[in-house]
């Protein structure tokens, strides 16, 4: 499904297109987009298209149109701390996103039926915690993943304060996602072909909202046919956090605060901040028609006059652009992981310095 915004040349492109369309409308949302490549989750003979607002399925491995999942991370209405339930988590793509709003307190959770999935989804994590600058950047939740049927979760289960299912639930199991969720939790799902967020307002009280047309493939029923017996998934305990951990999250915020007020004493002082890499301008692109085909969603646009003599305005605006950036503007320099940088220099035996940096390879 997709094809609601133009496709980026970059992760930074792609996101700037989805706030130009309103499918992110909040800085919490967009940092977290920001944050993870979104190529990272494809395998790498696919990643030219991983830029396009489309859905992705290669075997049992599938992403959702970025359209989608930002409407899904909006509607959440995420917080620090919160709980957070995925069913059907796949790559762990959206897992991660939400793990970098939750931060170190928060609890973050996934349910995925096939085995490989939640195999490839531990790579790609596990990938991000070793070499993204943005795990620094960010108090990080870490996801974790179960294997099983959605359908079968045990009754005993904790509820959470936000459940997101992603895929089609049918009408019979819409008061079973609603069990999962805590009085005043959020519950987005795709119900009756429309994207759903539920609001439990009470104990048996509930505020709808259908948020937009989409065709997600259905729950898959869970399979008894071997032994008449259900399987029951059980979910990963709410673990308290270590002494230890406790620590280094303490301590990494310390520095971080101390890197943050370095910084606002050297702008005190009169220091201009590095230029910043000026991106391509945005065409701002009409949509007039969506196409539902074979449940993919395309968008397509009908020109006209008007159009074209904006688009002519956009080429010449592009021109004057690229004649007024500057060579040393044309490459940005990479960005400088600060907390990196500090712990290293801080007067402390390596094994602890390591351990402060989650013993992260960059």
């Amino acid at each position: 499904m997709g094809g609601a915004v133009s496709a980026g040349e970059d992760n930074d492109e792609l996101i700037d297109n989805l706030k130009e369309a309103q499918y992110i409308r909040t800085e919490l949302v967009e940092q977290a987009f920001r944050a993870i490549d979104r190529a990272d989750y494809y395998l790498e003979e696919f990643k030219d298209n991983a830029y396009k607002d489309l859905a992705w399925k290669h075997g049992n491995i599938h992403l959702s149109a970025p359209c989608i999942y930002s409407e899904v991370m909006e509607a959440l209405d995420l917080q620090p701390g919160l709980s957070f339930l995925n069913l059907g988590s796949g790559t762990g793509y959206l897992s991660s996103m939400v793990g970098l709003i939750l931060g170190p307190f928060g609890v973050n959770h996934g349910v995925e039926l096939h085995s490989d999935v939640i195999e490839y989804a531990k790579q790609k994590l596990d990938f991000f915690i070793k070499t993204s600058d943005s795990f620094d950047r960010f108090e990080f939740c870490e996801p974790s993943f179960v294997i099983g049927n959605c359908l079968e979760i045990s009754p005993d289960c904790t509820q959470y304060d936000r459940v997101y299912c992603g895929a089609g639930v049918q009408k019979e199991h819409e008061d079973y996602m609603k069990s999962l969720l805590k009085v005043g939790g959020i519950l987005v799902m795709p119900l009756e072909e429309k994207l759903t967020k539920i609001t439990r307002v009470g104990p048996s009280a509930w505020e709808t909202k259908k948020i937009l047309a989409v065709s997600f493939a259905p729950l898959i029923q869970p399979n008894h046919s071997d032994s008449g017996k259900s399987r029951l998934v059980h979910l990963p305990p709410v673990a308290v956090r270590s002494l230890q951990d406790l620590a280094r999250i303490a301590i990494r915020g310390t520095i971080k605060r101390i890197i943050q007020q370095e910084a606002l004493s050297r702008a005190g002082n009169g220091l201009k901040n590095p230029p910043r890499f000026k991106r391509r301008r945005l065409r701002r692109r009409r949509m007039e028609t969506i196409v539902f085909l074979d449940k993919e969603v395309f968008a397509s646009r009908i020109s006209s006059p008007s159009d074209d003599n904006n688009n002519s305005e956009d080429m010449e605006e592009e021109r004057q652009d690229e004649e007024e950036t500057k060579p040393s503007e044309l490459k940005p320099d990479p960005p400088v992981n600060f907390l990196r940088e500090k712990v290293l220099s801080l007067p402390l035996p390596d094994p602890l310095k390591y351990y402060l940096l989650y013993y992260r390879e960059k």
